[in-house]
């Protein structure tokens, strides 16, 4: 069997919902455009996953996080692309690409030709293959994960958990599995928390709010095997420092990898990920790539960077959607200028990152884990000029100055001075 379609998105998470709302906005034909996701359920806010989905009070559950439109907020509920002309082929997993041919094969068999494909394959987590997999050992990024972890946390009520890694998945979870009562171990070698992000300045205020959750913190050390029972559930977690920890359950939250095997040696590729222009094209013809798996060029560095994030995932897909209808009627469109972005909320202290994190840094304000009401930021300073901010607990305006001012990119005469300004030097720099 044969099917033959305009436009092909591969991939059923956070892109790939964008790309779908961006190709209506751009103008749609009914029946021209298709998702194929082995997943069984729409595109959808993978975010949601690690933060209120596995709230013990508030859960937060399908249909409520499917992909929202990034305007009205609109969610993208199932008869919205049955509304649209847009196909769902879900619980399909495509085993075979072939670029040159423009076709797709999907595990059963069936042929799916494409003219134009958008690639939003996503990242695959990191698996701790050398143990094998016991009963209880928990993996998270599709919603199958979340949905089984919440069901050993209502099995395992007042539970031993030891979550294995220290970045966005491995705080997260932590927090979340302290608020349902677990007794949480958080496990990573790196010498603090978000170790690519965090300075040990801001790394040692999350790992004192989540020590007064009753998180226990081991770090520099790796797990390097488990003790299993009869039934082949792991009771006990061995570190590589000695140390044996009891576990009910463990939650492995160690990275991610781009999923690109499909096109290994038909496409290329450039620090892990897809190789794309500005416009997120790849090198073969009528072929993009967005969201985690694209090595995109960073206009802000001047460099090629790959880049997992919600925020990322959303504009690279608007963009491209808008090359793809834009070169159709003859049209171009701005290249791809993204700032990079993150942010996180673990679960309560929001975060807000922009720019680039390189050169020296300078903490200011309130950043005491005992604090009522803690409230502090962050700047990195390359070569004399501020290159990158984060602040705790930002609101909406603070946000926004803050990715002006990395843009900016303003000269500092004083680095005492700065200290001591905090946001308000975002503010007189933006004339806010």
């Amino acid at each position: 069997m044969v099917k033959n379609l305009k436009y092909v998105i591969l991939g059923g998470g956070v892109a790939a919902g964008n790309a779908a709302w961006e190709f209506v906005k751009q103008g749609l034909q009914l029946g021209e455009l298709a998702i194929i996701s082995k997943e069984a359920v729409p595109p959808y806010e993978r975010t949601i996953l690690s933060k209120s989905y596995l709230h013990p009070e508030f859960p937060n559950r399908l249909p409520k996080f499917y992909v929202n439109d990034p305007t009205r907020r609109e969610t993208l509920l199932p008869e919205w692309y049955s509304e649209k002309g847009i196909e769902l082929i879900l619980s399909t997993e495509i085993v075979k690409a072939d670029l040159a041919a423009k076709s797709l094969t999907s595990a059963g068999g069936e042929t799916i030709s494409y003219q134009i494909l958008l690639i939003a394959t996503g990242s695959a987590v990191i698996r701790l293959s050398d143990f094998g997999d016991a009963k209880n050992i928990f993996y998270f990024r599709e919603v199958d994960d979340a949905h089984k972890l919440y069901e050993a946390i209502k099995a395992k009520k007042n539970g031993k958990a030891v979550v294995v890694g220290g970045g966005y998945i491995g705080i997260e979870l932590s927090a979340r599995l302290s608020d349902n009562n677990l007794d949480v171990t958080m496990v990573y070698p790196e010498p603090w928390c978000m170790h690519g992000l965090f300075t040990s300045d801001i790394a040692a205020f999350y790992e004192g709010y989540l020590a007064k959750k009753g998180v226990n913190i081991m770090k520099r050390t790796i797990v390097v095997g488990f003790t299993a029972n009869s039934d082949g559930e792991v009771k006990e977690v061995k570190l590589k420092d000695g140390r044996v920890l009891e576990a009910d359950f463990v939650v492995v939250g160690d990275g991610g990898r781009p999923q690109t095997a499909l096109f290994k040696g038909q496409i290329e590729e450039e620090k892990g990920g897809i190789k794309t222009d500005g416009f997120l094209r790849t090198s073969v013809p009528n072929v993009y790539a967005i969201g985690d798996v694209a090595t995109f060029p960073l206009k802000l560095c001047n460099e090629f960077r790959r880049v997992e994030h919600v925020e990322h995932a959303r504009q690279s897909a608007a963009i491209a959607v808008q090359a793809i209808k834009a070169a159709e009627k003859g049209e171009i469109v701005q290249e791809y200028d993204y700032l990079p972005t993150f942010f996180s909320y673990p679960p309560e202290m929001f975060w807000y990152f922009c720019g680039d994190n390189v050169g020296d840094t300078v903490l200011f304000g309130d950043s005491s884990p005992e604090s009522a009401n803690p409230k502090f930021g962050s700047y990195w300073i390359k070569d004399g000029n501020v290159v990158g901010a984060f602040l705790l607990r930002a609101s909406i305006e603070e946000v926004q100055a803050m990715s002006n001012l990395a843009r900016v990119r303003p000269s500092v005469q004083n680095v005492d001075e700065l200290a001591r300004e905090g946001f308000s030097f975002a503010r007189r720099i933006l004339n806010l």
